[in-house]
């Protein structure tokens, strides 16, 4: 089955959402595929698209993050210092000290 022309895919649909908006479609398809009464190609395309969307959103939170290591500043010259969420569980601070190049000290 063809698509209309001029109908937004879902890949673009999904990279004009707000962060907000894309954590939480992301999080009523992990809810729909959790229940686990979708068909399975239903459930193959939510899965699609919830992959689109947590890629989206760990590409936000990442621009937000150098954004931030960007502002921070010391007298008149601009220091780059990691940004460390409070309160943050150990499982996701080491999947991000995983991803985070090495700095030398």
């Amino acid at each position: 089955m063809a698509q209309r022309s001029g109908a937004a895919s879902p890949a673009s649909e999904t990279e004009d959402l707000p962060f907000e908006a894309s954590l939480e479609k992301l999080e009523k398809i992990v809810d729909r595929l959790e229940a686990g009464d979708v068909e399975l190609e239903a459930a193959l395309a939510a899965f699609e698209e919830g992959v689109r969307l947590a890629k989206r959103c760990a590409e936000q939170l990442d621009r937000a993050e150098r954004r931030v290591e960007i502002l921070v500043q010391e007298g008149r010259e601009v220091v780059a210092r990691p940004f460390d969420a409070p309160e943050e569980d150990e499982t996701a601070s080491a999947e991000r000290a995983q991803r985070a190049p090495r700095r030398a000290e």
